[in-house]
């Protein structure tokens, strides 16, 4: 299947082509028809699965018959939890937004920066992404209105009901009850998100995938104990030593992952960092690059455990633990797929030991432990 089926507009498939994005995902199979029909839809899929690419491409495929637009009054709405979220959506209009030939202004605002620049910036926005306090502090300061909204999106549902966000949302949704088409998303259907629905959907489109648990036990897993000034000598004493190809590596922050990607080019390694800083654009291309094997090393944080299409991936390696079992289960669930086999590496700090008990006897999985005594790290 591919997405001409939608009959987007040719600048929008245009891009997806650009992108190398060939074929939509099952929540974006479903959820596509049902926005550009006008109808509220609520959503239960995992993150990663694709979610905002359904809905970002029929909102700028609707955004084009809207009436004109007004001073300081967004014709869309979308709500997230976070700020990085914010930033992530934001990015994947921009991927698109340029060609749209409705040239739509689109803002992202979030609390944890000044409120100044995002006052002045509002003007003619047409579509404005935000957390929940930052908008009632924009409103309350008459930075903007909301009475010309015809979309509102709430992704992440869940996390904005457990991020103690409930008072704020339910003061936005008082403000906008007039809107003319709602989306609702959430990865779990909860009590709390079961009464979103029922109070503010109107008659919804219920989608809801099922998804299936990773498989890691077929998986080849090992770990290393190693101190944290030795982990990167010893992450590329592996890489030349083993002459692992195509590896993609874990790491928990933005910051370490462009001081590992770094490192790994100046000893001649052909590695990128790969996060939510990086535009839409720029992280399509990446991992375009690293499938096509012109660069042999990715590097990222959780943001790429989910959600990737990449047949063959034959190596994956922890540079540091995720928070949760969960995410440990993703990142090695990116490896051995479609029958092929998989390797997963865990280099592990003394201060991430006990961590890494925990998340073995969750996952229910005894992974060996190496040490790194008799390996000489001169020279990487």
């Amino acid at each position: 299947m591919s997405f001409l089926k939608f009959n987007l507009p040719i600048a929008l498939t245009n891009s997806l082509e650009k992108l190398n994005i060939k074929s939509p995902f099952p929540i974006q199979e479903e959820v596509i028809p049902l926005v550009n029909e006008g109808k509220d839809v609520l959503g239960i899929a995992k993150t990663g699965s694709g979610k905002t690419l359904s809905y970002v491409l029929p909102i700028l495929t609707k955004l084009n018959f809207f009436p004109e637009g007004k001073n300081r009054q967004p014709q869309v709405l979308i709500l997230v939890p976070t700020r990085e979220l914010a930033q992530q959506v934001l990015e994947v209009f921009k991927a698109f937004i340029d060609t749209n030939r409705n040239q739509s202004k689109t803002l992202a605002v979030f609390g944890g920066t000044s409120k100044n620049p995002q006052m002045q910036s509002m003007g003619e926005v047409k579509i404005l992404i935000a957390t929940p306090g930052r908008l009632l502090d924009l409103i309350s300061s008459n930075s903007l209105k909301l009475n010309s909204l015809e979309i509102l999106v709430i992704d992440e549902a869940d996390k904005l009901l457990n991020t103690n966000f409930k008072k704020e949302l339910d003061e936005i949704l008082k403000l906008i009850s007039h809107t003319t088409q709602k989306l609702l998303f959430s990865a779990t259907l909860s009590p709390e998100v079961q009464k979103l629905n029922q109070l503010y959907l109107n008659k919804p489109s219920i989608i809801q995938l099922e998804q299936a648990e990773e498989k890691i036990e077929l998986i080849k897993q090992s770990a290393y104990a190693v101190d944290s000034n030795q982990k990167g000598p010893f992450l590329r004493y592996l890489i030349k030593s083993k002459e692992l190809k195509q590896l993609m590596v874990f790491t928990s922050s933005i910051t370490t992952a462009d001081k590992v990607a770094d490192k790994l080019r100046k000893n001649g390694i052909e590695a990128l960092a790969v996060h939510s800083k990086k535009s839409q654009l720029a992280r399509s291309q990446s991992l375009k690059d690293f499938k096509t094997g012109k660069i042999n090393v990715l590097v990222t944080t959780d943001l790429l455990s989910r959600g990737i299409d990449i047949e063959f991936l034959p190596f994956v390696i922890n540079y540091e633990l995720p928070r949760s079992p969960k995410d440990f289960v993703h990142r090695v669930g990116r490896t051995g797929r479609a029958e092929n086999p998989g390797e997963a590496i865990s280099l592990i700090a003394p201060e991430e030991q006990h961590h890494f008990e925990v998340i073995q006897k969750k996952i229910k999985q005894k992974i060996e432990m190496k040490d790194i005594l008799n390996i000489d790290l001169h020279g990487f």
